[in-house]
């Protein structure tokens, strides 16, 4: 749900069972013997009448609407008993691995593993991994797929091929292949050279061929063949076979084994399957369904499938009136866009009269009694309600909600939304709201406990890989899937010893602490504090006045709550500021400019002031979609003033004195990060490993458009670097770059700015430079050396000149896995059943060759928790595995925003918050820009000149970037 680079799926379908051509009409006179085109779908004789069950609108509250009935929930599958926690035999020949390593020549790049960890209390634990076997010798048979007449949509390819699953002439050979519904087949034994299989387009839900049904022509034909020895040589950690490609193989076993699920469910990127029924409605429009994760991975000595639980948001099987009512009762209130109501989801509808399925273009501004077209038919130009009520004999219920254009922007198709039924099992590719956010959160919420149960139940049989009664094309490939969980070593690490002011200690207990009788180590000088109070105008605010007694004890506690924490501040009275009541939003000023107009007036008056303010506490009713992104705009880029900003609901709505302290405390730590001070510090043991030499720890990140940003949305990259010898302080470089582009583009740029301010403030430029490189997928490895590296060293080469380069460390942080540890007992468990905090698995379902391990350091508090995935693709220093674990783990408790470990290391967290904080600054095209997009016809350009114009804008949006006064400071805190 994050934004980070979002997939589409692609739009459109071909002509099903009485579906007209495509174009914007029934056929032409020339086609249908005199009949005029029009803009609304005809029917024709072979058009299928109302869809069963449908009433031509949307059905009274508790009645069902029209199309298929809800699914109902089957009963869970019971999961097989847990075997004894017992580890694998293979995990006692895993050292020989390294043994092995340790005699070939090391290289910098992909560095082979060095050794294993050692620290900490040893434990085993179970991971979400079974172990996959299949014969020795197995030959798999590799075919592509080539369809005539060719299409490039890739859910009329799906289409396509399940017609070709349903033809009788490949029934014989069905069992023993699996294939990507598009290009690739893979079988079990050699099929027939020439293959070519001829079939009718079968609709979704139809089991036989309309009489009129497109025909389709589709060749297998042989490229090869994979020798599955390959894979074996490879798990057996022979170095030999290290760089042999085996990602056809590991492509091909996983088609195999999502053969049952590809066919059952609904496939949502590249290794998830989705089952209804829906497990809980998200609100408007949108539900949570489950579904399962499974990939086949290299481990050593073996093949595993990974398997988990996951969870996404789908859109509600319903009447399209009755969604557009329920989106206007809300808070929109007007004609939706597509946009508004679905973001970037492509959507697909089923319509009464005729009973076939388009995909929708646009919701239209007009209404069926507004929209007109001629229609020699009936006699000239019509109205879209007289043409069906003439036509189709179906007087509309609602004739003034907008019409749905299934044509296209050239050749427009008008449909009243009352006669589409929206089709079950499509993807919610939107943005989720608070709401819909928590409610998700909530759905997806499990135990540990459930969650294992769920995936070896319920997971297995969606899958069809529960023992004994796996699917055809498993068992024809003769593979075997254990339905036992692996069992690896773990170990639990220490906490790193803190600090705060006079050397005073907290106690850590599960991975947390409190500032209760602690001062910062070094406190901020905020001097005299200075607040805004933004009031709106339709939004009842508690202080009634610049006098009111509340106010005045509220920003009191604040300051006295800052003085107890260190801060240093000024006894003068504070400078209390409120705006005029805010101008609201509406149709004429949906970004609330002119709100942003009065509120970037009274920040620049502080701004200006003598002396200036180093922070303005913004008190916020709460946070809506403009005014907070629009507040970090003007702070950090426009005047280069820092501002924090405080919830006012959060911070006394709960009544609790209690609460409002802790808030007040979190608050205090942005304050002070931000003034440059120092929270808290890490023992000098615990800094050892980055204090032997001068040493630079960078964090690196990059954000792409998401669905609720215009289509021509740059990304966007940020770098922080620390500065200090203490690695608290992280200031950050951020820069545009080409949309949906992961690798950093200008990396030397922000790399060289980095290197000249550790210099500046820390006498003398680095030694080593480690960077943690979050967002990067395992098949972005590579790219990261080839285009990432070399702009590094460049960088090197440009700052050092002649001086002697620093040692260089790469590590990727994975937090996008689908690796689960679970406690063999409750003596290694927390109260909720997670592991503990500081486990660390770096033996048996890690990478053969690499250098890679999974640290969980935070508690895991709901749910099920996740540790993060470490990979070390470049090193020059040459850390053994207990330094960088130790590390690694120690430095998750330097994070300047909690007082808690965090699950990422705490430079790749700041890259990441950084990234976040500029997609605010470019807020109406980055996160609101698809709303604005998605109205129908005021598009003139072509999509390409439209994606540059918003490029262009988001460039000149930018302009400079951070604002020069706040740059060198953590301002994204």
């Amino acid at each position: 749900m994050s934004g980070r680079g979002d997939r589409g799926r692609g739009r459109g379908a071909g002509r099903g069972r009485g579906e007209p051509p495509r174009g914007g009409g029934p056929p032409t006179g020339a086609q249908r013997g005199g009949a005029p085109q029009q803009t609304s779908r005809g029917s024709s004789p072979s058009s299928r009448g109302p869809a069963p069950g449908s009433r031509g609108g949307p059905a009274p509250r508790g009645q069902p609407r029209g199309g298929p009935p809800a699914q109902v929930a089957p009963p869970p599958v019971a999961a097989p008993p847990l075997g004894p926690a017992t580890l694998d035999k293979r995990i006692s020949t895993i050292a020989k691995s390294v043994e092995n390593f340790s005699k070939l020549p090391k290289t910098p790049e992909h560095p082979l593993r060095p050794g294993f960890g050692t620290s900490g209390t040893p434990i085993v634990v179970r991971a979400n991994f079974f172990a996959l076997k299949f014969a020795k010798n197995l030959i798999i048979h590799e075919y592509k797929i080539q369809i005539t007449p060719k299409t490039d949509t890739a859910r009329l390819k799906g289409r396509i091929i399940e017609s070709l699953e349903a033809s009788p002439q490949y029934a014989k050979y069905k069992p023993f292949v699996a294939h990507d519904k598009s290009e690739r087949m893979v079988a079990a034994r050699a099929l027939p050279q020439p293959l070519i299989v001829e079939v009718a387009f079968l609709e979704e839900g139809e089991t036989t061929a309309q009489p009129n049904a497109k025909k389709f022509s589709i060749e297998i034909t042989k490229t090869g063949e994979l020798d599955t020895n390959d894979l074996t040589k490879h798990v057996d950690g022979d170095p030999a076979s290290r760089d042999v490609e085996i990602g056809p193989l590991v492509s091909a076993l996983n088609l195999i084994v999502q053969t049952s699920s590809a066919r059952n469910g609904v496939r949502v990127g590249r290794n998830r399957h989705f089952f209804g029924p829906a497990q809980g409605t998200l609100s408007s429009g949108v539900e949570a369904w489950r579904g399962y994760f499974a990939s086949v991975r290299p481990v050593w000595k073996t093949m595993m499938v990974n398997i988990n639980v996951c969870m996404t948001a789908f859109i509600e099987e319903q009447n399209m009136a009755d969604a557009i009512m329920n989106f206007q009762r809300g808070s929109h209130g007007g004609m939706p866009s597509l946009g508004q109501m679905f973001g970037k989801s492509p959507l697909r509808v089923r319509t009464q009269h005729l009973g076939y399925k388009k995909g929708v273009w646009a919701i239209t501004q007009k209404t069926a009694t507004q929209q007109t077209f001629p229609c020699e038919e009936l006699g000239g130009v019509v109205t879209v309600a007289d043409f069906f009520k003439r036509k189709h004999n179906r007087t509309l219920r609602y004739p003034n909600l907008p019409l749905l254009n299934i044509g296209n922007a050239k050749k427009p198709n008008y449909v009243p939304a009352e006669l589409c039924d929206i089709i079950r099992g499509l993807p919610y590719r939107g943005r989720l709201n608070d709401q819909q956010t928590s409610n998700m959160l909530r759905a997806a919420l499990r135990t540990p406990e459930e969650n294992s149960k769920l995936i070896r139940g319920d997971g297995f049989a969606k899958l069809g890989i529960t023992p004994g009664s796996e699917h055809d094309t498993l068992k024809n490939f003769g593979i075997t899937i254990d339905q036992q969980m692996a069992v690896v070593p773990a170990r639990i690490l220490l906490p790193p010893g803190l600090t705060y002011g006079n050397n005073s200690r907290p106690r850590v207990a599960d991975g947390s602490w409190n500032l209760t009788e602690v001062k910062f180590h070094r406190g901020g000088n905020i001097g005299r504090l200075t607040v805004l109070i933004v009031r709106e105008q339709n939004r009842p605010h508690p202080w009634q006045g610049p006098e009111d007694q509340g106010m005045w004890d509220f920003i009191k506690a604040f300051a006295n709550r800052c003085r107890t924490a260190g801060i240093v501040v000024s006894s003068e009275r504070p400078n209390v500021v409120p705006t005029s009541p805010l101008p609201p939003g509406g149709p004429n000023d949906p970004s609330r400019s002119a709100a942003l107009r009065v509120i970037k007036e009274r920040l620049n008056g502080f701004a200006t002031m003598n002396p200036r303010p180093p922070l303005v506490l913004v008190i916020l009713n709460n946070r809506d979609n403009y005014i907070y992104p629009g507040i970090k705009r003007i702070g950090d880029v426009e005047l280069g003033i820092h501002t924090v900003c405080m919830q006012l609901d959060k911070a006394i709505g709960r009544g609790d004195p209690k609460k409002m302290d802790q808030y007040f405390s979190n608050v205090c730590l942005k304050v002070n990060t931000k003034l440059g001070g120092i929270n808290h510090k890490l023992d000098a043991k615990d800094l050892k490993w980055l204090q032997e030499k001068k040493t630079m720890v960078v964090g690196a990140d990059v954000t792409h458009p998401g669905p609720t940003s215009a289509d021509g949305t740059p990304s966007l990259a940020a770098v922080v670097a620390s500065v200090d010898s203490d690695f608290v302080q992280f200031p950050a470089s951020m820069e545009l770059q080409a949309s949906k582009e992961e690798m950093i583009q200008n990396f030397t740029g922000m790399m060289i700015e980095r290197l000249k301010l550790y210099e500046a403030r820390s006498k003398g430029l680095p030694e080593r430079v480690i960077l943690f490189r979050d967002g990067v997928s395992e098949g972005q490895f590579d790219k990261v050396l080839v285009d990432e590296l070399p702009q590094i060293t460049e960088a090197f080469r440009k700052v050092y000149k002649e001086k002697k380069k620093p040692q260089l460390m790469i590590c990727i942080c994975g937090k996008r896995h689908h690796a689960r540890f679970y406690p063999d007992t409750p003596a290694n468990a927390t109260r909720n059943g997670n592991t503990k905090p500081g486990t660390v698995v770096d033996k048996g379902i890690g990478d053969v060759y690499r250098f890679d391990f999974y640290l969980q350091a935070h508690a895991g508090l709901q749910g099920t928790v996740k540790a993060t995935h470490y990979t070390v693709v470049y090193d020059e220093i040459g850390l053994s595995a207990d330094t960088i674990q130790l590390g690694t783990h120690s430095q998750s408790y330097s994070y300047v925003r909690a007082t808690k470990a965090v699950s990422l290391v705490p430079p790749a967290y700041y890259a990441d918050l950084a990234c976040e904080r500029g997609r605010l600054y470019l807020n109406d095209l980055f996160n609101l820009g698809a709303e604005k997009a998605s109205s129908v016809g005021s598009v003139k350009k072509d999509k390409d000149e439209q994606k540059k114009d918003v490029y262009d804008a988001c460039v000149q949006g930018w302009g400079e970037g951070i604002h020069e006064r706040v740059k060198n400071s953590m301002f994204y805190i």
